[in-house]
Protein backbone atom coordinates (compact mmCIF):
# COMPACT_ATOMS: atom_id res chain seq x y z
CA UNK A 1 0.00 0.00 0.00
CA UNK A 2 2.87 2.58 0.68
CA UNK A 3 4.06 1.81 -3.03
CA UNK A 4 0.95 2.87 -4.54
CA UNK A 5 0.43 6.28 -1.68
CA UNK A 6 4.22 7.27 -3.27
CA UNK A 7 3.47 6.47 -6.73
CA UNK A 8 0.24 9.04 -6.56
CA UNK A 9 1.47 11.71 -4.57
CA UNK A 10 2.08 14.00 -6.83
CA UNK A 11 -1.15 13.35 -8.67
CA UNK A 12 -3.15 17.03 -8.59
CA UNK A 13 -6.64 17.54 -10.28
CA UNK A 14 -9.03 19.95 -11.08
CA UNK A 15 -12.96 19.30 -9.46
CA UNK A 16 -16.10 20.72 -7.72
CA UNK A 17 -16.64 20.69 -4.02
CA UNK A 18 -19.84 21.30 -1.91
CA UNK A 19 -19.28 21.66 1.52
CA UNK A 20 -23.35 21.24 2.10
CA UNK A 21 -26.55 21.23 -0.60
CA UNK A 22 -27.48 24.83 0.20
CA UNK A 23 -23.90 26.30 -0.96
CA UNK A 24 -22.31 26.92 -4.42
CA UNK A 25 -20.07 24.43 -5.89
CA UNK A 26 -16.57 25.63 -6.18
CA UNK A 27 -13.99 24.65 -8.39
CA UNK A 28 -10.59 23.45 -6.36
CA UNK A 29 -7.46 21.56 -6.72
CA UNK A 30 -7.29 17.92 -5.34
CA UNK A 31 -4.25 16.40 -4.50
CA UNK A 32 -3.71 12.78 -2.71
CA UNK A 33 -1.64 13.02 0.22
CA UNK A 34 -0.71 10.17 3.08
CA UNK A 35 -3.79 8.16 3.31
CA UNK A 36 -5.99 11.78 2.61
CA UNK A 37 -7.58 13.34 -0.20
CA UNK A 38 -6.83 17.22 0.12
CA UNK A 39 -9.30 19.79 -1.43
CA UNK A 40 -7.26 23.16 -1.63
CA UNK A 41 -8.35 26.46 -2.98
CA UNK A 42 -6.06 27.65 -6.26
CA UNK A 43 -4.15 29.68 -3.33
CA UNK A 44 -3.12 26.13 -2.27
CA UNK A 45 -5.18 27.11 0.92
CA UNK A 46 -6.41 23.24 2.33
CA UNK A 47 -10.39 23.94 2.72
CA UNK A 48 -10.66 20.06 3.94
CA UNK A 49 -8.80 16.55 4.32
CA UNK A 50 -11.13 13.80 3.15
CA UNK A 51 -9.87 10.14 4.27
CA UNK A 52 -9.36 7.56 1.89
CA UNK A 53 -10.26 5.00 3.66
CA UNK A 54 -13.71 7.09 4.34
CA UNK A 55 -14.17 7.81 0.68
CA UNK A 56 -17.50 7.06 -0.79
CA UNK A 57 -18.42 7.39 -4.82
CA UNK A 58 -22.22 7.45 -5.11
CA UNK A 59 -21.88 6.67 -8.73
CA UNK A 60 -19.81 4.04 -9.83
CA UNK A 61 -18.88 3.84 -13.47
CA UNK A 62 -20.97 7.14 -13.86
CA UNK A 63 -19.24 10.67 -14.80
CA UNK A 64 -18.70 13.02 -13.94
CA UNK A 65 -17.27 11.27 -10.63
CA UNK A 66 -19.17 12.27 -7.30
CA UNK A 67 -17.24 11.54 -3.67
CA UNK A 68 -18.39 12.37 -0.50
CA UNK A 69 -17.25 11.35 3.06
CA UNK A 70 -18.01 8.20 4.57
CA UNK A 71 -21.57 9.27 6.55
CA UNK A 72 -22.06 12.54 4.31
CA UNK A 73 -23.63 12.21 1.46
CA UNK A 74 -24.55 16.44 1.60
CA UNK A 75 -20.53 17.17 1.13
CA UNK A 76 -19.57 16.38 -2.70
CA UNK A 77 -16.38 16.04 -4.66
CA UNK A 78 -16.92 16.23 -8.39
CA UNK A 79 -14.34 15.16 -11.14
CA UNK A 80 -15.12 14.77 -14.49
CA UNK A 81 -14.61 12.39 -17.31
CA UNK A 82 -11.12 13.84 -18.07
CA UNK A 83 -9.75 13.46 -14.49
CA UNK A 84 -9.21 9.86 -14.88
CA UNK A 85 -5.47 9.55 -13.74
CA UNK A 86 -6.77 10.56 -10.34
CA UNK A 87 -10.17 8.64 -10.17
CA UNK A 88 -8.26 6.13 -10.76
CA UNK A 89 -5.89 6.46 -8.50
CA UNK A 90 -8.84 7.22 -5.96
CA UNK A 91 -9.79 3.85 -7.42
CA UNK A 92 -6.35 2.00 -6.31
CA UNK A 93 -5.83 3.30 -3.47
CA UNK A 94 -9.43 2.66 -1.69
CA UNK A 95 -8.51 -0.77 -3.06
CA UNK A 96 -5.08 -1.48 -1.49
CA UNK A 97 -6.47 0.33 1.43
CA UNK A 98 -9.45 -2.72 1.90
CA UNK A 99 -7.04 -5.22 1.39
CA UNK A 100 -5.12 -4.14 4.20
CA UNK A 101 -7.65 -3.63 7.04
CA UNK A 102 -9.12 -6.55 9.10
CA UNK A 103 -12.15 -7.81 7.87
CA UNK A 104 -14.17 -9.36 10.96
CA UNK A 105 -16.92 -10.47 8.88
CA UNK A 106 -14.67 -13.06 7.05
CA UNK A 107 -12.48 -13.68 10.55
CA UNK A 108 -15.73 -14.45 12.01
CA UNK A 109 -16.41 -16.65 9.08
CA UNK A 110 -13.13 -18.35 9.34
CA UNK A 111 -13.68 -18.71 13.27
CA UNK A 112 -16.62 -20.05 13.12
CA UNK A 113 -15.94 -22.94 10.66
CA UNK A 114 -12.86 -23.79 12.68
CA UNK A 115 -15.52 -24.04 15.25
CA UNK A 116 -17.85 -25.98 13.31
CA UNK A 117 -14.61 -28.27 12.18
CA UNK A 118 -13.32 -28.61 15.92
CA UNK A 119 -16.78 -29.85 16.61
CA UNK A 120 -17.21 -32.15 13.74
CA UNK A 121 -14.02 -33.71 14.48
CA UNK A 122 -14.90 -34.33 18.34
CA UNK A 123 -17.91 -35.95 16.82
CA UNK A 124 -16.48 -38.30 14.53
CA UNK A 125 -13.47 -39.23 17.08
CA UNK A 126 -15.36 -38.91 20.32
CA UNK A 127 -18.95 -40.29 19.44
CA UNK A 128 -17.95 -43.65 18.14
CA UNK A 129 -15.97 -44.47 21.18
CA UNK A 130 -18.25 -42.69 24.07
CA UNK A 131 -21.41 -44.94 22.27
CA UNK A 132 -19.21 -48.04 21.80
CA UNK A 133 -18.38 -47.71 25.66
CA UNK A 134 -21.83 -47.05 26.38
CA UNK A 135 -23.09 -49.99 24.74
CA UNK A 136 -20.44 -52.31 27.01
CA UNK A 137 -21.51 -51.24 30.12
CA UNK A 138 -25.18 -51.53 29.36
CA UNK A 139 -25.71 -54.74 27.68
CA UNK A 140 -26.94 -57.54 30.58
CA UNK A 141 -25.04 -60.51 31.07
CA UNK A 142 -27.79 -62.84 29.84
CA UNK A 143 -27.36 -60.86 26.31
CA UNK A 144 -23.92 -61.28 26.22
CA UNK A 145 -24.42 -64.95 26.74
CA UNK A 146 -26.71 -64.84 23.68
CA UNK A 147 -24.27 -63.55 21.71
CA UNK A 148 -21.93 -65.78 22.66
CA UNK A 149 -23.72 -69.01 22.19
CA UNK A 150 -24.91 -67.28 18.59
CA UNK A 151 -21.07 -67.04 17.76
CA UNK A 152 -19.97 -70.11 19.27
CA UNK A 153 -23.37 -71.80 16.58
CA UNK A 154 -21.74 -70.28 13.54
CA UNK A 155 -17.86 -71.71 14.53
CA UNK A 156 -19.66 -74.46 14.97
CA UNK A 157 -20.74 -74.44 11.05
CA UNK A 158 -16.72 -74.50 10.48
CA UNK A 159 -15.26 -76.51 13.57
CA UNK A 160 -17.93 -79.27 13.66
CA UNK A 161 -20.24 -79.53 16.58
CA UNK A 162 -18.59 -78.90 20.23
CA UNK A 163 -17.77 -81.96 21.64
CA UNK A 164 -19.93 -83.37 24.69
CA UNK A 165 -20.22 -86.66 26.82
CA UNK A 166 -22.15 -87.18 29.71
CA UNK A 167 -19.26 -88.48 31.60
CA UNK A 168 -16.75 -85.85 31.01
CA UNK A 169 -19.36 -82.65 31.34
CA UNK A 170 -18.93 -82.58 35.22
CA UNK A 171 -14.90 -82.56 34.61
CA UNK A 172 -15.45 -79.76 31.76
CA UNK A 173 -17.74 -77.58 34.85
CA UNK A 174 -14.94 -78.75 37.15
CA UNK A 175 -12.42 -77.11 34.91
CA UNK A 176 -13.88 -74.31 34.20
CA UNK A 177 -14.73 -73.54 38.28
CA UNK A 178 -11.30 -73.91 38.87
CA UNK A 179 -9.87 -71.59 36.14
CA UNK A 180 -12.57 -69.05 37.02
CA UNK A 181 -14.71 -68.75 34.13
CA UNK A 182 -18.08 -69.40 33.34
CA UNK A 183 -18.08 -72.42 30.48
CA UNK A 184 -15.82 -74.24 28.68
CA UNK A 185 -16.16 -75.63 25.16
CA UNK A 186 -14.37 -77.99 23.63
CA UNK A 187 -14.14 -78.20 19.91
CA UNK A 188 -12.81 -80.66 16.98
CA UNK A 189 -11.60 -78.05 15.11
CA UNK A 190 -11.70 -74.67 13.44
CA UNK A 191 -10.23 -72.69 16.49
CA UNK A 192 -6.67 -72.52 16.86
CA UNK A 193 -5.66 -73.02 20.37
CA UNK A 194 -7.97 -70.70 22.34
CA UNK A 195 -10.95 -68.28 22.06
CA UNK A 196 -13.12 -66.22 24.22
CA UNK A 197 -16.65 -65.42 23.04
CA UNK A 198 -18.94 -62.92 25.56
CA UNK A 199 -20.86 -64.24 27.74
CA UNK A 200 -18.21 -65.78 30.16
CA UNK A 201 -17.51 -68.43 27.07
CA UNK A 202 -14.01 -69.78 26.30
CA UNK A 203 -13.27 -72.47 23.51
CA UNK A 204 -10.46 -74.93 23.31
CA UNK A 205 -8.78 -76.96 20.36
CA UNK A 206 -9.30 -80.46 21.21
CA UNK A 207 -5.56 -80.95 21.27
CA UNK A 208 -5.24 -79.06 24.07
CA UNK A 209 -7.07 -81.99 26.33
CA UNK A 210 -5.93 -84.87 24.14
CA UNK A 211 -2.07 -83.98 23.63
CA UNK A 212 -1.31 -83.09 27.39
CA UNK A 213 -1.17 -85.03 30.41
CA UNK A 214 -1.18 -82.15 32.89
CA UNK A 215 -4.41 -80.17 32.32
CA UNK A 216 -2.11 -77.69 33.72
CA UNK A 217 -1.61 -77.01 30.04
CA UNK A 218 -5.97 -76.81 29.45
CA UNK A 219 -5.94 -74.43 32.71
CA UNK A 220 -3.34 -72.35 31.33
CA UNK A 221 -4.50 -71.45 27.70
CA UNK A 222 -8.02 -70.58 30.37
CA UNK A 223 -6.31 -68.25 32.55
CA UNK A 224 -4.54 -66.64 29.54
CA UNK A 225 -7.71 -65.74 27.82
CA UNK A 226 -9.17 -64.32 31.18
CA UNK A 227 -5.76 -62.58 31.25
CA UNK A 228 -7.12 -61.11 27.24
CA UNK A 229 -10.49 -60.37 28.59
CA UNK A 230 -9.61 -58.43 31.06
CA UNK A 231 -7.75 -56.37 28.96
CA UNK A 232 -10.62 -56.00 26.50
CA UNK A 233 -13.93 -57.19 26.95
CA UNK A 234 -14.78 -59.67 24.18
CA UNK A 235 -18.10 -58.10 22.85
CA UNK A 236 -15.66 -54.67 23.16
CA UNK A 237 -13.71 -56.59 20.08
CA UNK A 238 -16.39 -57.88 18.38
CA UNK A 239 -18.04 -53.80 18.15
CA UNK A 240 -14.43 -52.57 17.34
CA UNK A 241 -13.90 -55.41 14.20
CA UNK A 242 -18.14 -54.41 13.04
CA UNK A 243 -17.66 -51.06 13.32
CA UNK A 244 -20.24 -48.28 15.11
CA UNK A 245 -23.25 -48.93 13.39
CA UNK A 246 -23.04 -52.31 15.00
CA UNK A 247 -22.99 -50.86 18.13
CA UNK A 248 -25.92 -48.67 17.34
CA UNK A 249 -28.11 -51.43 16.18
CA UNK A 250 -27.39 -53.57 19.53
CA UNK A 251 -27.84 -50.63 21.67
CA UNK A 252 -31.36 -49.69 19.77
CA UNK A 253 -32.70 -53.60 19.18
CA UNK A 254 -30.45 -55.62 21.47
CA UNK A 255 -29.51 -58.11 18.08
CA UNK A 256 -26.84 -58.36 15.91
CA UNK A 257 -27.07 -59.33 11.79
CA UNK A 258 -26.21 -62.90 11.00
CA UNK A 259 -23.68 -60.84 8.45
CA UNK A 260 -22.05 -59.27 11.40
CA UNK A 261 -21.77 -62.45 13.24
CA UNK A 262 -19.91 -63.66 9.97
CA UNK A 263 -17.40 -60.93 9.86
CA UNK A 264 -16.18 -61.21 13.20
CA UNK A 265 -16.17 -64.80 13.20
CA UNK A 266 -14.39 -64.78 10.07
CA UNK A 267 -11.73 -62.67 11.50
CA UNK A 268 -11.12 -64.09 15.18
CA UNK A 269 -10.82 -67.87 13.55
CA UNK A 270 -7.83 -66.84 10.76
CA UNK A 271 -5.97 -64.62 13.31
CA UNK A 272 -3.70 -65.67 16.03
CA UNK A 273 -4.58 -64.68 20.07
CA UNK A 274 -2.95 -61.88 20.66
CA UNK A 275 -0.05 -61.34 22.93
CA UNK A 276 -0.02 -59.78 26.69
CA UNK A 277 2.97 -58.37 28.54
CA UNK A 278 4.25 -60.98 30.93
CA UNK A 279 3.23 -59.47 34.47
CA UNK A 280 -1.13 -59.06 33.02
CA UNK A 281 -0.88 -63.32 33.15
CA UNK A 282 0.89 -64.00 35.44
CA UNK A 283 -1.51 -61.45 37.69
CA UNK A 284 -4.45 -64.05 36.79
CA UNK A 285 -2.11 -66.94 37.45
CA UNK A 286 -1.42 -66.29 40.82
CA UNK A 287 -5.08 -65.05 41.45
CA UNK A 288 -6.22 -68.55 40.72
CA UNK A 289 -3.42 -70.32 41.89
CA UNK A 290 -2.19 -72.02 38.93
CA UNK A 291 1.32 -72.66 37.82
CA UNK A 292 2.61 -70.75 34.50
CA UNK A 293 5.54 -73.11 33.55
CA UNK A 294 3.14 -75.90 32.07
CA UNK A 295 1.28 -73.43 29.81
CA UNK A 296 4.08 -71.56 28.70
CA UNK A 297 6.69 -74.61 27.48
CA UNK A 298 3.07 -75.46 25.44
CA UNK A 299 3.01 -72.13 23.94
CA UNK A 300 7.13 -72.46 23.05
CA UNK A 301 8.60 -76.26 23.82
CA UNK A 302 12.07 -74.16 23.65
CA UNK A 303 11.08 -71.61 26.92
CA UNK A 304 13.19 -68.88 24.80
CA UNK A 305 9.70 -66.76 23.95
CA UNK A 306 8.17 -67.69 27.10
CA UNK A 307 11.24 -67.08 29.80
CA UNK A 308 9.32 -64.21 31.68
CA UNK A 309 6.41 -67.00 32.19
CA UNK A 310 8.64 -69.60 33.36
CA UNK A 311 11.12 -67.52 35.84
CA UNK A 312 8.27 -65.83 37.46
CA UNK A 313 5.85 -68.58 37.70
CA UNK A 314 3.35 -67.55 40.77
CA UNK A 315 3.49 -71.23 42.32
CA UNK A 316 7.30 -72.36 41.81
CA UNK A 317 8.02 -73.86 44.84
CA UNK A 318 4.86 -73.57 46.37
CA UNK A 319 2.28 -76.46 47.06
CA UNK A 320 -0.07 -77.04 44.39
CA UNK A 321 -3.68 -77.72 44.17
CA UNK A 322 -4.61 -80.59 41.87
CA UNK A 323 -6.89 -79.10 39.02
CA UNK A 324 -8.32 -82.00 38.24
CA UNK A 325 -8.29 -85.79 39.86
CA UNK A 326 -7.10 -87.94 37.13
CA UNK A 327 -10.27 -90.05 36.91
CA UNK A 328 -11.98 -86.88 35.73
CA UNK A 329 -8.92 -85.55 33.56
CA UNK A 330 -8.71 -89.06 31.37
CA UNK A 331 -12.51 -88.84 31.13
CA UNK A 332 -11.82 -85.22 29.92
CA UNK A 333 -9.36 -86.06 27.47
CA UNK A 334 -11.91 -88.32 25.73
CA UNK A 335 -14.55 -86.08 25.54
CA UNK A 336 -14.38 -86.01 21.54
CA UNK A 337 -13.70 -89.89 20.80
CA UNK A 338 -16.79 -91.18 22.42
Amino acid sequence: MKTALKQYQRIEATGLWRPSPDMQRREVVVSIGEATLTISDFNEQALTHWSLAALERQNPGGFPAIFNPDGDPAETLELAETETTMIEAIDRLQRAIERARPHPGRLRWVTVAGVFAAVAALLLLWLPVALQNHVISVVPDIKRQDIGNTILRRIERVSGRACTSNDAQAALDQLAARTGVRKIVILPAGVQTSLSLPGGIVLLNRALVEDHEDPSVAAGYIIAERARTEAQDPLDDLLDRTGVTTAFRLLTTGELTPEIIDTYTEQVLSELRPSLPDDEVLEVFAQTALPSTPYAYAVDVTGETVLGLIEADPMAGRPLQQVLPDRDWVRLQNICGE
